[in-house]
Formats: structure tokens, sequence, C-alpha cells
């Protein structure tokens, strides 16, 4: 197994045990046992728990944070709220155990990788969404950080409960959300669903639509087709584009880690050597003080 494939296994073992257990609860020894190797070689990769952890914990934070990102370049307010809410259960549904450990009380380790950080950067972009929105209908911008806490709060609070329930399924939990956020209580839809736009990139299987009464409707109907498939498409592009991205990204960062491991292979070959130098100046100096 090669060093990368080494680290790689690593990082994805001590995923698997501080989603279950907690930092806290796990241990370097159970790391190196689970991926049957020994304690020096999890230190050589990360330089102790606190190494990995962060390393952990930084991904998922990137992942999660990229896909509310993607979500969030949608061109409606209501779309924009729709993938956004959509993303995060996704992720849940995807990476449970990565949203484990970003849920969990963070450890020092992590940084400013705490869950409480990453919904507040959610916040900030949601924030510029909000202004925009305001100053269009007319109600103060400078209201916009506060209903963005508000939003994002409560998107992240019923992902926390979804984690565990599963229940119901991600789409209607998305459109009960948005309904909720869009609507208001006194506003709220009875039935309410995900629009087309946003389905289309779900992969969720379209409502029976009723039959068209008219020619103008059915031309109505046509159009509306028209402008969903078009939007699907500009989204297709854009995910691709994003994939593309991030794939860029990933690299740049596996370049990044393999760069830090080398400098600290480096410094500890110069720790040894600075050892080894003071051991020989020490000996030299005990055979000075009492020579044979």
């Amino acid at each position: 197994m090669s060093g990368s494939e080494r680290r790689e296994q690593l990082i994805q073992i001590s995923r698997t045990l501080f989603a279950e257990k907690g930092f806290d609860g796990t241990s370097i020894e159970e790391i190196a046992a689970t991926a049957q190797v020994s304690k020096p070689v999890v230190y050589e990769h990360f330089g102790g728990k606190e190494g990995v952890y962060a390393v952990v914990v930084d991904r998922e934070m990137q992942k999660l944070l990229g896909m509310i990102t993607e979500a969030l370049a949608a061109s409606h307010s209501l779309v924009k709220l729709e993938r956004a809410a959509l993303a995060l259960l996704r992720y849940i549904e995807e990476s449970s155990e990565g949203f484990r450990i970003l849920v969990r009380d963070s450890h020092a380790a992590s940084g400013t990788g705490t869950f409480a950080s990453l919904i507040s950067e959610i916040a900030s972009q949601v924030e510029d969404v909000l202004a925009d929105e305001f100053a269009a209908r007319g109600y103060d911008p400078k209201l916009a950080p506060m209903y963005a806490q508000m939003l994002v709060g409560m998107v992240a609070l019923t992902g926390q409960w979804w984690l565990d329930v599963r229940k119901p399924g991600r789409e209607e939990v998305a459109a009960n959300l948005v309904n909720l956020a869009w609507n208001g209580l006194t506003g709220l839809n009875p039935n309410p669903r995900i629009t087309a736009t946003s389905r289309a990139l779900t992969g969720a299987a379209r409502p029976p639509q009723p039959r068209p009464s008219s020619e103008k409707e059915l031309r109505e109907l046509e159009k509306a087709r028209e402008r969903e498939l078009k939007e699907a498409e500009k989204v297709r592009q854009k995910e691709l584009k994003e994939a593309e991205k991030a794939r860029v990204r990933e690299l740049k960062e596996r370049e990044r880690l393999l760069k830090e491991a080398e400098k600290a292979r480096e410094r500890e070959e110069k720790i040894r050597q600075r050892e080894a130098r003071l051991a020989e100046r020490a000996a030299r100096l005990e055979q000075v003080d009492h020579p044979e």
C-alpha cells in the first residue's frame, strides 16, 4: 500500500471511529489497530490524534459547504431555498458519519472546523441572497443577517433531527421546510411540493399533472416545460463546471497535504540528527571527564 493510500485508509477509519465514539472516545491505539498498523505510522502521517481529526473535520466541512454554495447559485430565491435544504439532507443521507462528527461538540483540535462556524459561513452566504431579496421587496436589507441566522438555524436543526429518524423522505422534508420558511405559519400550503425545477436535480418522479382544458393552457404548459428543461440544463452545466473545480481543489489539497507530510518528515529527521549530535557530544564530554 502506497503512502497516499495508507493515509486515505487512516482517514476513513478515523472518520468512522470519531462518528461512533467522538474525539475523546477514540484513541490512536484503536485507529492503528483497526488499520492493522503500528502507532508510529499514524503519527508519521498526522502527528497525532488531533491531526487526523482536523483533516476529517475539514473534509466534511468543505464537502457540505460546497454542496450548499452550489445550491445557492440558483436564479430564483425559492429555488435557492429548496436546493439548499435538499443539499443538506442529501449530505446527511450520503455522509451520515461526517454529519455526526460535525454536530458533535467539537474538540479544540478542529480549530475553526466546528458546526457552529460552518453554519455561520453558510448564513453569511444566505445573508447576501436575503439582502437583495429584501431590497427588491422594499424591506430593510439591514435585517438580512438576523433572518439568515433564523433560516439557516431552522434548516440545520431539522437536519439534526432527520439524521436519526429519516422519515418522512428527503424531498418531503425539504418541501415542508420550504413551506414554513417561504409561506410562514399563516400561509402554509396544506400540500407542499418541491418545484419541478429543483425536482429535476433530485431525479424524483414528477407528480401527475392535470390535463389542460384548452389550447391556451396547453401552450402555457408547453412553455413551462421548456423553461424547466432549459433551467435544468443550465443547472447541469453549472454542476459539471463546479465538479471540475472541486476536482482541481481536491488535487491541490492532496498536493498540500503531501508537502506538509514531507516537511514533517524533514523536521523529524533534523531532530534525530540533532539528538545524535548531542549524544555524540555528551559521549565525548564523558570521556574527557572520566578518561580511561
